[in-house]
């Protein structure tokens, strides 16, 4: 296991272009949302950053922490928490100032019966937000699921392509959107909103999943044959280092990988690595959730992590019984009911 946490470490660690770019964000940075998938090893790679640069800045994370651990993990490694629930007006007036937001907050898998729940999640509360950090500058988390599904030959949807989310929670975080523009052209808050899909990691993702279902001899539906995917660590330095890239009116920028990724190629390079051989179900529809990231790319470089390495270290740490979140992407779902 030491062994895992080496390569974890290793991949998670803040590059020289981040460090650079802290000299340039000032004031603290506040995380909303901290304790879901993304958020703490976000909020590290800050502390971390910040660290190595020699520079004096709080990294504070607020979530429900609903997992004490993670909290006390957080405060172990140097970050600043509070544990709030973020519709509660009390608790978001007693928040500290900070200016630099990165707004994680939202809710996605659950959906389906808790419609209500979702869009107070997603629409309501992007404007109790914004009005408590009207002074700040603002990274908010979005998704390519604002897009409508695109031809797998097209090369993915860029910024100015015109939204069409297919079900409520699409709807709902493209009403984050709309929310967080209205304020940010109100109060001239400095704004990017952060369109991601999909993020992977050692512990979830897509590559986890197709992964496992290799391993395990499950079948692996071939419907949504293509997807976009970068690596965790590539997204958060991103996210962090988008403080210096918000504007008025908000800018909107995709982030992702640069390939279109084929989800039989992907289950037939694991089979190789693992022995295995992929079963497969369905056939390939012509069109997917698919994001071009060039804008990303010509601002941050191409992502560290390559899709090799990222197939590689997925099954180590699967070989090597690495800890895992049972948090599944749903990337194969076309009606947007999560």
């Amino acid at each position: 296991m030491s062994d895992l946490e080496a390569l974890e470490r290793e991949l998670l660690r803040p590059s020289d272009a981040l460090i650079t770019d802290l000299y340039d964000i000032e004031g603290d940075i506040i995380l909303l949302g901290v304790g879901g998938k993304m958020g703490p090893s976000m909020a590290r790679l800050a502390k971390q950053a910040v660290d190595q640069a020699g520079i004096k800045k709080r990294i504070i994370g607020v979530s429900r922490f609903s997992d004490p651990q993670t909290q006390a993990e957080l405060e172990a490694d140097g970050i600043e928490t509070y544990a709030a629930d973020l519709l509660n007006e009390d608790h978001l007036a007693a928040l500290p100032d900070a200016a630099n937001v990165l707004y994680l907050a939202g809710n996605k898998f659950g959906t389906t019966g808790k419609e209500a729940f979702t869009w107070a999640m997603n629409a309501y509360l992007p404007g109790r937000v914004a009005e408590r950090y009207k002074n700040s500058r603002i990274v908010a988390f979005s998704t390519g699921n604002v897009y409508p599904f695109a031809p797998v030959t097209s090369g993915g949807l860029t910024e100015d392509h015109p939204t069409g989310p297919v079900g409520e929670y699409g709807q709902s975080c493209l009403g984050r959107e709309r929310i967080f523009q209205y304020f940010s052209d109100k109060y001239q808050i400095p704004t990017l909103l952060y369109r991601l899909n999909y993020a992977v990691d050692f512990k979830y993702g897509i590559l986890l999943e197709v992964a496992k279902a290799v391993n395990e001899g499950r079948a692996i539906d071939l419907t949504t044959g293509n997807v976009n995917v970068i690596w965790q660590g590539d997204a958060n330095e991103i996210a962090i280092r988008a403080l210096k890239h918000t504007s008025v009116p908000a800018k909107i920028l995709n982030v992702t990988g640069p390939e279109t990724v084929s989800i039989k190629w992907l289950a037939e390079q694991f089979g190789v690595l693992l022995n295995k051989e992929p079963i497969f179900i369905n056939e390939v529809q012509p069109t997917a959730l698919l994001s071009n990231a060039s804008e990303a790319h010509r601002l941050f470089g191409y992502p560290r992590v390559t899709l090799r390495q990222m197939i590689d270290v997925t099954v180590t740490w699967l070989q090597g019984g690495g800890k895992t979140h049972n948090k599944p992407t749903h990337f194969q779902e076309r009606d947007g009911k999560f």
